[in-house]
């Protein structure tokens, strides 16, 4: 007989489909001005990581 302990843990999410299926749901229950909101975040730490990547290395000690 197989145990599960009742943890309050969504173990559906924790697949590829099942965690799609949570990011679905959770931006379907955004306003529009949170979608917005989200976005514009998302866009400056793009911005952020893009600057990052820019940075020339450091050259190696001769």
């Amino acid at each position: 007989m197989s145990h599960r302990p009742d943890d309050g843990m969504d173990w559906e999410s924790t697949t590829w489909e099942g965690s799609r299926r949570a990011q679905l749901e959770h931006w379907a229950g955004l306003s529009l001005d949170e979608i917005f909101a989200a976005q514009e975040e998302l866009a400056e730490i793009a911005e952020e990581i893009a600057r990052a990547k820019t940075v020339p290395p450091t050259p190696p000690p001769a």
